[in-house]
Protein backbone atom coordinates (compact mmCIF):
# COMPACT_ATOMS: atom_id res chain seq x y z
CA UNK A 1 0.00 0.00 0.00
CA UNK A 2 2.72 2.35 1.11
CA UNK A 3 5.96 3.06 -0.75
CA UNK A 4 8.69 1.23 1.01
CA UNK A 5 11.65 3.35 0.03
CA UNK A 6 14.44 3.28 2.43
CA UNK A 7 16.55 6.46 2.40
CA UNK A 8 20.55 5.46 2.43
CA UNK A 9 22.40 8.77 4.41
CA UNK A 10 26.04 8.92 3.15
CA UNK A 11 28.35 8.91 6.27
CA UNK A 12 29.45 11.95 7.44
CA UNK A 13 32.99 13.03 5.70
CA UNK A 14 35.69 14.68 7.70
CA UNK A 15 38.35 16.52 6.02
CA UNK A 16 41.88 16.93 7.13
CA UNK A 17 43.14 20.75 7.93
CA UNK A 18 45.87 20.03 4.70
CA UNK A 19 42.75 19.30 2.09
CA UNK A 20 41.46 22.13 3.39
CA UNK A 21 43.92 23.86 3.40
CA UNK A 22 44.73 23.01 -0.36
CA UNK A 23 41.04 23.87 -1.19
CA UNK A 24 41.12 27.23 0.01
CA UNK A 25 44.28 28.11 -2.23
CA UNK A 26 42.37 26.08 -5.17
CA UNK A 27 39.64 28.29 -4.89
CA UNK A 28 41.71 31.29 -4.72
CA UNK A 29 43.20 30.43 -7.71
CA UNK A 30 40.19 29.25 -9.45
CA UNK A 31 38.36 32.47 -8.67
CA UNK A 32 40.68 34.76 -10.03
CA UNK A 33 40.70 32.56 -13.59
CA UNK A 34 36.92 33.01 -13.36
CA UNK A 35 35.60 29.49 -12.45
CA UNK A 36 32.57 29.74 -9.66
CA UNK A 37 32.66 27.96 -6.07
CA UNK A 38 30.04 25.53 -7.71
CA UNK A 39 32.47 24.80 -10.51
CA UNK A 40 35.89 24.06 -7.86
CA UNK A 41 32.59 22.60 -5.49
CA UNK A 42 32.24 19.78 -8.35
CA UNK A 43 35.32 18.86 -8.48
CA UNK A 44 36.61 18.21 -5.30
CA UNK A 45 33.31 17.14 -4.61
CA UNK A 46 32.46 19.12 -2.21
CA UNK A 47 29.34 21.78 -1.58
CA UNK A 48 29.84 25.13 -2.36
CA UNK A 49 28.83 26.37 0.88
CA UNK A 50 31.42 24.18 2.76
CA UNK A 51 33.69 25.69 0.25
CA UNK A 52 33.11 29.38 1.36
CA UNK A 53 32.85 28.66 5.03
CA UNK A 54 36.07 26.99 4.88
CA UNK A 55 37.26 30.08 2.86
CA UNK A 56 36.05 32.20 5.46
CA UNK A 57 37.35 30.45 8.23
CA UNK A 58 41.13 30.85 6.98
CA UNK A 59 40.30 34.60 6.30
CA UNK A 60 39.31 35.27 10.07
CA UNK A 61 41.75 32.90 11.67
CA UNK A 62 41.58 29.51 13.71
CA UNK A 63 38.98 29.06 16.40
CA UNK A 64 36.94 32.62 14.57
CA UNK A 65 33.94 31.65 12.65
CA UNK A 66 30.96 33.79 12.00
CA UNK A 67 29.32 32.78 15.40
CA UNK A 68 32.18 32.97 17.80
CA UNK A 69 33.02 36.54 15.77
CA UNK A 70 29.21 37.48 16.88
CA UNK A 71 29.73 36.55 20.42
CA UNK A 72 33.08 38.51 20.97
CA UNK A 73 31.54 41.59 20.24
CA UNK A 74 30.34 44.11 22.64
CA UNK A 75 26.93 42.58 22.63
CA UNK A 76 28.14 41.16 26.48
CA UNK A 77 29.21 44.69 27.52
CA UNK A 78 25.85 46.93 26.39
CA UNK A 79 23.53 44.16 27.61
CA UNK A 80 24.89 45.04 31.16
CA UNK A 81 24.89 48.47 30.80
CA UNK A 82 21.58 48.26 29.44
CA UNK A 83 19.93 46.22 32.92
CA UNK A 84 22.62 48.65 35.06
CA UNK A 85 20.60 51.91 33.69
CA UNK A 86 17.04 50.35 33.83
CA UNK A 87 17.79 49.66 37.81
CA UNK A 88 18.95 53.24 38.57
CA UNK A 89 15.90 54.57 36.58
CA UNK A 90 12.67 54.97 38.33
CA UNK A 91 10.01 52.85 36.95
CA UNK A 92 7.33 55.41 36.59
CA UNK A 93 9.48 58.24 34.92
CA UNK A 94 7.34 60.59 33.15
CA UNK A 95 8.31 61.27 29.56
CA UNK A 96 7.55 64.31 27.96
Amino acid sequence: MGSSKQVVRRARRTFSAEFKAEAVRMVAERRADGASLTQVGRELEVRPDQLRAWVRAQRTGPGRGRRARHRSRSCGASVARWRHSARSRPSQKKWR
